[in-house]
């Protein structure tokens, strides 16, 4: 089988490492390039974190790409108090010193998708301000984009931030408006999936940790202030991993056992919705469909997925 082009943007941490090692451990993948962006680590930690785990999985060759520092209209706000200082739970891990691809990474995701022109996959981990800026300088990048996954967003409208918003929406509301009146035909995982399909218990967190491979144990060692967080705020039985699932997804679609098109509005206001995507079940708006949302997943192929990418 041909391996299909995917251009993957990030805010790395924990959680996108282990996104980043499916993508460039499947045999079926071809990451033509990595896009960074500030979200849950300023965009210089961001970077180290995606070219060291590049690194560990022997990829050296995959350009990794700085792109923007801060969100379009907000100051930046990182989630270091999940992730650890350094993203990647503050385990003594040599971050530093790792030099990206010269070209930013809006430039390089035109030019991904100008060579890969109607077969490009773009898979997104981190707030969408690299992405949006790439809409301002193209507003035709949506014809050469064959499918666009998001993990942002809860259909249930249960949040991780703030009551009712997501991480990655909240970072930057202003480039989630954007992409949702590009065009681009966006397929959300939200964090809702990762809190029903995705959440490692400790039990199967030791069972991936055994397999022994120097993959698995960084996967899951990486997790340790993620799970800590996971206990005494978002209440989950284990550390969770919503950029694996998004990724799986963005792999396999049969990952999704269900998805909805609906209307989509971002909150962009400074206030307690904000980063809120108002998914209209009912269609009470009368707004046209301008997303997919995935609504339900299959647990036991994503973690055959997972466990086959660390082994």
């Amino acid at each position: 089988m041909t391996s299909r082009p995917f251009f993957i943007d990030t805010d790395t941490a924990s959680d996108d490492a282990v996104a980043l090692v499916m993508a460039l451990r499947h045999a079926d993948v071809d990451v033509v390039g990595i896009g960074v962006v500030a979200g849950n680590v300023p965009l210089d930690q961001a970077v180290q974190n995606a070219l060291y785990t590049c690194e560990l999985c022997e990829r050296d060759e995959v350009p990794v790409y700085a792109g923007e520092a801060a969100p379009l209209s907000i100051p930046l706000e990182t989630a270091q108090n999940v992730h650890g200082t350094d993203g990647m739970g503050d385990i003594g891990l040599p971050l530093a010193g790792r030099r990206p691809d010269s070209a930013h990474a809006v430039d390089a995701l035109l030019e991904a998708s100008h060579q890969h022109a109607g077969d490009l996959t773009l898979v997104t981990l981190g707030p969408l301000t690299n992405v949006a800026r790439a809409l301002e300088r193209d507003a035709t990048l949506p014809d050469r984009i064959a499918r666009t996954v998001t993990m942002g967003a809860v259909a249930d409208h249960i949040g991780n931030i703030t009551p009712v918003a997501e991480f990655n929406m909240w970072a930057d509301p202003h480039a989630v408006a954007q992409v949702l009146a590009s065009g681009l035909d966006v397929e959300f995982v939200g964090w809702d999936i990762s809190r029903h399909f995705a959440v490692i218990e400790p039990a199967l967190a030791g069972e991936l940790r055994s397999i022994g491979t120097p993959l698995a144990e960084f996967c899951v060692d990486i997790q340790c202030t993620v799970a800590e967080f996971c206990e005494s705020e978002t209440k989950l039985a284990g550390f969770d991993l919503p950029d694996p699932i998004a990724m799986a997804y963005a792999i396999d679609p049969l990952v999704a056992t269900e998805t909805l098109h609906l209307n989509l509005k971002v909150e962009v206001g400074s206030g307690l919705t904000r980063g809120m995507v108002v998914m209209d079940l009912l269609g009470l708006t009368g707004g046209e469909p301008n997303a997919q949302v995935v609504s339900a997943a299959d647990r036991e192929r994503f973690i055959a997925m997972l466990r086959s990418a660390l082994t």
